[in-house]
């Protein structure tokens, strides 16, 4: 399973971005690999509108099936709840995205149920 966190950096030792459409990068972790990548959020990082569907497209043609960020905004997390992409909540987390997978699979992060986020532009 590829599990993404949004971060600051592209690597696991990246510091975590609680944006989601407008995170510096996703750092995927391959839990069958056991292997680490990462891809920039360029495209959206200074979108007008509609980063937060721009990034849920582009997270979902990656292969992710868990996404850990900090906020989503509801059209964000109408493509992801679509793309059946679970999104867990970073809460106050302010660690590396090696940090956060940690948290994920030791069962410390909540899920996220509904959109948390209603405008996260700079």
């Amino acid at each position: 399973m590829k599990i993404a966190i949004t971060a600051h950096g592209e690597d696991r030792q990246a510091t975590v971005d609680s944006r989601f459409g407008r995170a510096d990068y996703f750092v995927l972790y391959d839990e069958e690999k056991d292997a680490w990548t990462a891809l920039p959020n360029t495209q959206n990082l200074e979108a007008a509108h509609g980063a937060g569907i721009q990034a849920g497209q582009t997270l979902a043609k990656t292969g992710a099936r868990v996404l850990i960020t900090g906020h989503v905004g509801p059209k964000a997390f109408k493509v992801l709840q679509a793309e059946q992409i679970a999104m867990y909540s970073l809460g106050e987390m302010n660690g590396t995205a090696a940090e956060a997978l940690a948290a994920f699979q030791s069962g410390k992060l909540t899920a996220i149920a509904v959109p948390n986020a209603l405008d996260m532009k700079k």
